[in-house]
């Protein structure tokens, strides 16, 4: 087996993080996405390769078995996940970083050729302490948010008298038994065991305390959970290109979850601490139900006002992920661009259960970049619009953000889009969304409501305007 020099490995170590920047500044816009996610698949490969025939690799049969069943495993989940999993398969995989680096703390403080002494002891047990720590909150919070995400858990959250007493109880006993574990010579290993199983109880309680309608922000958060413990991997093996990588995730994770947050109108510490929402699919709280009266709206009336139509706005909420409507919606996006109407898709940044959900859901389906908008830049053509069709949308085009200072999302920024000629809604029903909270749209005199399955409904209205 060709053995690499430790000069050779360093130099594809800096080529590799380079790739990996270049990857971020890629996936910051739509257009760049792919190349993005180009540069980064080939760091990877660059950064594994070269571990993998570095002076410090052994046991290669292992190594490549590892390496083939792993790859297997990711190829055939990649494959033959759906686009409404995607959030799932995220949380998952933040897991999977967590418990190596729980793993990788164990490991070398079980290692018995760890000879270090003095000052590089100590700090080499800080290391792994704190990678442990970090490994385990980011593999319990994981575990718990994939399954608030995949309906095994309820999405509302689980606030325990005193909880707040209880987290900062747990964190100084973490710290106490970090003192104790650096404290002991070469690291005690049970107050390292007692540490982990509390930072995993810690885990488990700050995600369940989280409620769905934050879930975007707590998959950001957990990105930048994993990134920080694949950096302390990389300070426990020495391995200068996962401390440049995870530093880099974690700082960019932090990053998109104060863009969250700021989308919300919440504080990070607001949604660490306890977030809002109710079960998925509730009926609104009592007492909440608005004045007014729903008008429903045909499949065959919704394509009548579309044609006469020169402008248009999609919104597409998480209910368009699960109908896999984005296709026929496109379809009918063509045919009134074809006609001349100017038609596009304003996206809120938290909508959908992962940062960016609506844009991946609508590049699945060919749908332009040009006419994909952010909320700031289409929010004020509402006015001057004809027609806006909200698809599985709710929270986000609520009204009572602004206006109603009770409402739990009040100060949300939000897609105004009761401001167009004629708003319709599709929806299933009149189920809350992930607030549990009304919302006043569906009363509002230029709403009308499109019940029914949406990519059912966006047939219909396909085939009528196809007449």
């Amino acid at each position: 087996m060709i053995t690499l020099p430790e000069t050779l490995v360093t130099i594809a170590y800096l080529a590799a993080g380079i790739l990996f920047i270049q990857s971020l500044g890629g996936l910051s816009k739509q257009e760049s996405a792919r190349r993005g996610n180009l540069f980064g698949i080939i760091g990877m490969a660059l950064a594994v390769g070269v571990t993998a025939l570095g002076p410090h690799a052994g046991n290669y049969g292992i190594l490549l078995g590892a390496l083939v069943i792993g790859g297997a495993i990711g190829a055939a989940m990649a494959a033959r996940v759906a686009m409404t999993d995607m959030p799932q398969l995220v949380a998952m995989l933040h897991s999977f970083v967590g418990l190596a680096a729980v793993l990788v703390g164990f490991g070398g403080t079980l290692n018995p050729a760890n000879t270090l002494s003095g000052v590089e002891a100590t700090i080499h047990s800080v290391e792994t302490f704190v990678g442990v720590f970090v490994g385990a909150v980011t593999f319990t919070g994981s575990i718990v948010a994939f399954g608030k995400l995949q309906g095994l858990i309820g999405s509302r959250p689980l606030l325990l008298p005193a909880r707040h007493a209880l987290n900062l109880a747990m964190l100084l006993g973490c710290v106490f038994l970090g003192y104790q574990f650096v404290a002991a010579d070469h690291g005690a290993l049970q107050p390292l065991i007692i540490a982990t199983v509390i930072s995993s109880v810690l885990g488990i309680h700050l995600v369940m305390a989280i409620g769905g309608a934050d879930m975007p922000v707590v998959v950001s958060m957990l990105n930048s959970y994993s990134g920080w413990a694949a950096a302390s991997m990389g300070f426990m093996l020495g391995n200068d290109l996962l401390i440049i990588t995870g530093a880099l995730v974690g700082s960019s994770g932090a990053i998109l979850s104060y863009i969250m947050c700021h989308a919300m109108n919440r504080s990070f510490l607001s949604v660490i601490l306890g977030g809002f929402g109710a079960e998925e699919g509730k009926a609104p709280a009592a007492g909440a139900q608005p004045a007014g009266e729903v008008k429903s709206i045909t499949a065959e009336e919704t394509a009548e006002l579309l044609r006469d139509a020169k402008s248009v706005v999609v919104v597409p909420g998480y209910g368009m992920a699960v109908a896999q409507a984005q296709h026929p919606m496109y379809e009918v996006t063509k045919m009134l661009r074809d006609k001349g109407a100017n038609v596009r898709f304003a996206i809120h940044p938290v909508a959908g259960r992962l940062p960016g959900h609506m844009n991946v859901l609508l590049a699945e389906a060919k749908v332009p970049y040009d006419i994909v908008l952010e909320m700031e830049e289409i929010n004020h053509d509402f006015p001057d619009t004809d027609v806006v069709i909200v698809c599985g949308a709710n929270d986000i085009v609520n009204p009572g953000a602004l206006d109603d200072p009770s409402s739990p999302i009040f100060g949300m920024p939000i897609l105004e889009v009761w401001k167009a000629k004629t708003c319709i809604v599709m929806k299933r029903g009149m189920a809350s969304g992930y607030a549990g909270v009304d919302n006043p749209l569906f009363y509002k005199d230029n709403t009308q409501m499109l019940f029914g399955d949406a990519k059912k409904m966006i047939d219909a209205v396909l085939a009528e305007l196809k007449k």
